[in-house]
């Protein structure tokens, strides 16, 4: 007797549907991210966040001189929008081109932490060299972008199939 095997169906390719999985699914990831943050910190000396440099970079450039809790919204939304945006561009990746997907969204988590905390930050001047960060700072990294890759991949897959 054969075994009846149920395949998942073949959803069209939408770009729309693409970007909206991924945008909901990078919220949800950014929020899994900073719990997981306040689990393993990436920095424990109280050294600023990216968000927290570029906000401040960012106000210094238009000659605007924000307070602390201007501040401190300011880089919170600019740690969601980044999640938010990035988990966007993921989902229209994803929608093109599944192997985007590899390892249940890990692969996604950690060449984003490979592109940001260990490239562009520091070549922005918004973080340390590589080299220069601690032991600490680059596993929590790494790990924390894990969980957001994995999150993400996740919650786009699930909202993706409830769009049709």
């Amino acid at each position: 007797m054969s075994e009846i095997v149920e395949q998942e169906p073949v959803l069209a390719k939408s770009l729309a549907k693409g970007l909206l999985a991924g945008l909901i699914a990078g919220l949800a990831a950014t929020a899994a991210k900073s719990i997981a943050e306040k689990i393993y910190p990436p920095r424990t000396h109280g050294e600023p966040e990216p968000p927290e440099v570029l906000a401040e970079r960012i106000s210094d450039e238009v000659g605007v001189s924000l307070s602390s809790a201007e501040k401190a919204v300011a880089a919170e939304t600019i740690h969601w929008g980044f999640g938010a945006l990035t988990g966007a561009a993921y989902g229209a990746l994803a929608e093109y081109f599944p192997a985007a997907t590899a390892k249940e969204g890990a692969s996604f988590g950690m060449a984003l932490a490979a592109l940001t905390h260990e490239t562009a930050l520091p070549a922005m001047g918004l973080s340390a060299e590589p080299e220069d960060q601690t032991a600490r700072e680059r596993t929590s990294e790494m790990a924390s972008h894990v969980v957001y890759g994995l999150i993400t991949e996740t919650v786009r897959r699930f909202v993706r199939k409830q769009l049709g």
